[in-house]
């Protein structure tokens, strides 16, 4: 959960809400489990900095170009095949866990 300013309504233009990002990369199909050895491993860490850098980034209009931007950001890594990004914002209607889109891509060929 990142604070971010997002929205298209007025009122969400100048104030900082919450938004739940949910990240899953996927390693091609057929790759063997790469076992002890961790510079195989695709790393989380690098795409959770770059969650926090775009929520940091300034104002975006709609959860989908949030998660296109983190998708974009998961494909930085050459053994990311597929990316699911889940982008929430929490706070948007008092009766709902939280409003927002998700993303499926696939590597560009």
């Amino acid at each position: 959960v990142v604070m971010c300013s997002i929205g298209i309504r007025p009122e969400e233009q100048d104030t900082l809400q919450r938004v739940r990002v949910s990240v899953e990369l996927t390693a091609p199909a057929g790759a063997a489990f790469p076992g002890e050895n961790r510079r195989r491993v695709i790393n989380y860490e690098k795409i959770v900095a770059a969650i926090r850098e775009i929520a940091a980034s300034g104002h975006i209009d709609l959860c989908e170009g949030f998660a296109e931007r983190v998708a974009a950001a998961g494909f930085a890594d050459p053994r990311v095949a597929r990316v699911r990004v889940a982008v929430e914002k929490l706070d948007v209607f008092p009766d709902a866990e939280g409003v927002g889109a998700i993303l499926e891509r696939a590597r560009p060929v």
